[in-house]
């Protein structure tokens, strides 16, 4: 143990990343800017071959740090699993989605530790920071390692960090934002902040690593709840003529007591529409019933169909019907300024549209083709927005509010505007939803 603190410490430890997607490749950069030699490892060839190339795939993350993270020799990116023998420590940076019944799928895990066990050599730490359910590390990871003859915290050391990345934030980086970790033994807890402190500013010891997988899990229930609140209370606001922004913001100006959280068209990323049912689903192994998270799961869940039907309000005011009507969609990302669609509600917005017979564009320059998706397919091409572009539509639907859109041209060149972000002021021709 003591020669992989050392190792850890001292940057002589080689670190492999699996997973190279938003959480993998900061922490990936990170871990190469600090001193460490790293390898990255993903089954998607175009991710490995653009890092060994130089170059980014991720908006917000310029392809400047991966040339000089590449120049310095301290990265490389692999899709061999079996390279993880060269390496002293491992994290485990994977996608766990829910199913079709809203059941954690930790198919991308479990393949991944089938890959690599074979290959795992004593006195490795392996940590893992996909994002999951209470139980997952001692349950599924650590008889796994155990299986291949090892001791944890003797001979192999096993951790849980949850990832906190939260891209489009230029407040808060991955060095930055405090890190939470547990480990399986005492002596597993050890090796991982002797890693963790080396990268990160603060690190949050805790006792064990269920401790660690139900802190990710509150944090993202934390906001699901509070942001389901909102969204219930948003067509109460509307009902009674009141403007819920002006309330929150007014609200907020207490110095204590209140956090502010808005409303939107539903939850998307990777985190908030997903992880607190991995709590849900955990919490009836023991015959409990997590009543807030799902209520506010369902509320959440409604909001695109909510916003459809401001869409078909706003439409009567123009004497037209949703049916043939020429929608656009400002913003398909899951929050703004990210290029990142996963959960997006403005998917699943355009896809009701469309359902019913409108015919929709959309307008985002972070995609400018609408990408390949397991749920939905749309065959075309971002619009890019001038004054006659926007009155070519019958209604404009401001879904994402990145920053660069030019509001003021979008204000004065639209003919109804559904505003589901509260970035414009309510007027004639905005609705908001």
């Amino acid at each position: 143990m003591n020669d992989l603190i050392n190792k850890l410490e001292n940057k002589k430890a080689k670190i492999c990343v699996i997973g190279l997607g938003y959480v993998g490749l900061p922490l990936s950069i990170l871990l190469s800017q600090k001193g460490y030699e790293v390898l990255g490892i993903d089954i998607d060839e175009k991710k490995i071959n653009c890092i060994n190339s130089g170059k980014s795939y991720i908006q917000h993350f310029d392809s400047k740090v991966v040339q000089e993270c590449l120049k310095s020799g301290r990265i490389s990116a692999s899709y061999d699993f079996k390279r993880v023998r060269e390496c002293n420590s491992i994290i485990i940076c994977l996608p766990t989605p829910l199913n079709a019944y809203r059941e954690p799928d930790l198919s991308y895990i479990i393949k991944t530790l089938d890959d690599i066990c074979p290959h795992l050599v004593e006195n490795q730490l392996l940590s893992l920071e996909s994002t999951t359910y209470p139980g997952t590390t001692e349950e599924i990871l650590r008889p796994k390692i155990e299986k291949q003859g090892f001791e944890i915290g003797k001979n192999f050391y096993l951790s849980y960090s949850p990832e906190r990345e939260d891209p489009g934030n230029n407040q808060y980086n991955t060095s930055t934002i405090p890190k939470v970790v547990g480990g399986s033994t005492k002596n597993c807890l050890k090796v991982a902040i002797s890693l963790y402190k080396n990268i990160i500013n603060e690190v949050i010891p805790v006792s064990s690593t269920r401790a660690a997988e139900m802190t990710k899990l509150l944090e993202n229930i934390h906001r699901a709840v509070n942001i389901g609140l909102m969204n219930e209370i948003k067509p109460l606001a509307d009902r009674l003529g009141i403007d819920l922004y002006e309330v929150i913001n007014a609200a907020a100006t207490k110095p204590f007591g209140f956090v502010p959280y808005y409303p939107g068209p539903g939850l998307g990323g990777h985190c908030i529409p997903i992880d607190p049912f991995y709590l849900t689903w955990k919490a009836r192994e023991f015959g409990m019933h997590t009543r807030f998270i799902e209520l506010a799961g369902e509320i959440n869940a409604s909001m695109p169909a909510y916003v459809v039907n401001k869409v078909i309000e706003g439409l009567n005011n123009i004497s037209k019907a949703l049916k043939g009507s020429k929608l656009l969609v400002l913003g398909i990302s899951y929050k703004k300024n990210v290029d990142d669609m996963r959960e997006s509600p403005s998917v699943e917005i355009m896809q009701l549209l469309k359902d019913k017979g409108a015919a929709v564009d959309y307008s985002d320059k972070y995609f400018p083709e609408f990408p390949s998706m397991r749920k939905f397919s749309f065959y075309l091409k971002s619009i890019r927005i001038t004054a006659e572009e926007l009155n070519n539509y019958d209604l404009i639907i401001l879904a994402t509010d990145h920053d660069y859109f030019d509001y003021e041209l979008i204000q004065n060149n639209s003919k109804m505007i559904i505003d589901t972000r509260g970035r414009f002021k309510p007027s004639e021709n905005i609705i908001r939803a």
